[in-house]
């Protein structure tokens, strides 16, 4: 029984592993130029749909940065304040 066993085990593992290296086959991948290739091509056509802002709009976009590192500056400040305060009064 074990012979019949460890065969089947055996024709189960070599199906198994037979159908993983045809779906990786390297016709389907190709070579590393192509797809060095096609990772170029998709970099090109990517950066081609960017857009540069407007003066305006990049000093808009500045502003808001500005404002909210500044507010959370203001929030960890008071985070910090508060805690130091409690530490302050609990250890004395």
């Amino acid at each position: 029984m074990s012979d019949s066993a460890s065969g089947a085990a055996s024709a189960e593992g070599a199906g198994v592993s037979g159908a993983k290296k045809s779906s990786t086959s390297p016709a389907k991948k190709g070579n590393i130029f192509s797809r060095i290739a096609l990772f170029v091509r998709q970099v090109v056509g990517e950066l081609k749909k960017v857009v540069t802002p407007t003066r305006s709009e990049l000093l808009n976009y500045t502003l808001v940065v500005i404002v909210f590192v500044l507010v959370a500056m203001a929030f960890v400040m008071l985070l910090d304040f508060l805690i130091g305060k409690a530490v302050f009064w609990v250890f004395g």
